[in-house]
């Protein structure tokens, strides 16, 4: 077997091991990578007999069966490596010789090893991510006690499962938002991303790149190698646009684009990257109106309202007030850890205001009222001053003489503290001294309380 110069300096050129044998098993040719690989130096191999060199070669087998051996794994010291052994044939199909090469796996398998490592990182990254972009609340949480509150309910239920764009209308308060994560969960999006973005908290250049991305030094301040847009982080889920008339008129043409071509250019991009988003919007203003004045586009309208929904406000649906009330005085309960209930007074006056500020308002009314009360009993008196003035007009608190507000404090004040010494004599006695009087003084106010108390019913 003749191995001529081009050839030799061909398979030198190699990064995988190279080894030739002729029809005798003597070795002919090993290249520097072979050498490199197998630690074996080429003056103690060549032209001599391959098993004398190389105990337990397999290459010799190929040469008497004429079949190739393939993914053969050997290891030298710390040396990894597969070897692919073929048979050598001359015009007549005769063997002649067989070759081994001999590739390298110790960097294939730190490379794999890493990849791995890197994949479940990825991956881990990928579930955090998701769960926090998932949904937080599900039509379970929407009160709907209110004949109209139920209507709305059942509408956004129905239109869940289709795969159409929605349109929210709601005063501020209403809990458009809560019926966007609603909507989401009940989809068959549901497990994919839910992104919600208010279109008030951007300035117009500020929005387009979050919504689009923007590609590697596309304007002053971008990141190096760019960053995907909302979008992009949304595809194959939901993207909650809240306050959408608040949208630059501009930029609402670039949104009409992508709902129209599902696709989205980024900011200082050219080429088309290709979306599948349902998306929800929501605001609090007449859209027909902005169209009039040339500040909402009518267009663009008519692409994101497919399937409008109105959100009544609090005031037009009274019975979702008392069991949403209920809901936000149990978290209360937990937050301070003792039993808190609204007066029959106090829950009237709860029914009789307006809520300009909707569900969100009375949230923070119960909040408020829940802190302003000593007992478990939230009356009139603990709740916010505007809710107050409201019952004074509508003659919901009466105006009671000096003499009864000042006995009802002494009355409160006296229980506080038997409540904390007893009711026994020396009990008494440390009553009587926590409240700055006489013992005798507290059994005459006790006497005088006892007939208040029976009076009253």
């Amino acid at each position: 077997m003749i191995i001529d110069n081009w050839v030799k300096l061909i398979l030198n050129s190699l990064y995988d091991g190279i080894l030739i044998i002729n029809e005798d098993y003597i070795v002919k040719y090993i290249n520097s990578s072979y050498t490199r690989i197998t630690g074996v130096k080429r003056e103690n191999i060549i032209n001599r007999p391959l098993l004398e060199v190389r105990p337990g070669a397999r290459l010799i087998d190929v040469i008497k069966t004429g079949k190739e051996l393939l993914r053969v794994p050997r290891k030298e010291g710390n040396s990894e490596y597969v070897v692919n052994m073929s048979p050598i044939k001359d015009n007549q199909d005769d063997i002649i010789g067989a070759i081994s090469i001999v590739t390298e796996i110790n960097d294939v398998y730190k490379l794999t090893k890493e990849l791995n490592k890197s994949n479940k990182i990825i991956k881990t990254l990928k579930n955090r991510v998701k769960s926090i972009q998932k949904s937080k609340y599900t039509f379970e949480n929407i009160v709907s006690e209110d004949p109209k509150s139920k209507f709305t309910k059942g509408m956004a239920m129905k239109i869940s499962k289709k795969d159409t764009n929605i349109l929210l209308f709601g005063e501020s308060g209403t809990g458009k938002e809560l019926f966007a994560h609603s909507i989401h969960h009940e989809s068959n999006r549901k497990d994919e991303p839910f992104i919600a973005v208010n279109c008030a908290a951007f300035d117009s250049n500020l929005l387009e790149s979050e919504l689009f991305g923007y590609e590697d030094a596309s304007f002053t301040g971008a990141k190096k190698g760019g960053k995907m847009g909302l979008f992009e982080v949304a595809n194959k889920g939901t993207l909650f646009l809240d306050e959408i008339a608040e949208m630059d008129y501009g930029l609402q043409a670039k949104l009409l684009r992508t709902l129209q071509e599902n696709t989205i250019r980024r900011v200082g991009g050219v080429y088309e990257i290709p979306i599948d988003v349902r998306v929800i919007a929501a605001t609090n203003k007449d859209l027909l109106n902005l169209i009039d004045e040339n500040k909402f586009r009518k267009d663009l309208y008519y692409r994101i309202a497919i399937f409008p929904i109105t959100i009544s406000p609090l005031r037009e649906r009274p019975q979702d007030i008392i069991p949403l009330t209920t809901i936000f005085l149990n978290n209360m309960q937990r937050k301070l850890k003792r039993r808190l209930e609204f007066s029959d007074t106090a829950k009237r006056l709860l029914l009789s205001y307006k809520w300009p500020g909707n569900i969100r308002e009375l949230k923070n009314v119960v909040e408020f009222s829940s802190n302003m009360t000593n007992g478990s009993i939230i009356d009139i008196n603990n709740l916010p001053k505007t809710l107050q003035q409201i019952g004074i007009k509508n003659d919901l608190i009466s105006i009671r003489p000096l003499e009864k507000v000042i006995q009802d404090a002494e009355i409160r004040e006296i229980d506080k503290a038997l409540d904390k010494y007893g009711t026994s004599v020396e009990g008494k006695k440390l009553a009587a001294k926590s409240l700055g009087i006489s013992l005798a003084s507290l059994y005459n106010k006790l006497s005088n309380k006892n007939d208040y108390t029976n009076n009253s019913k």
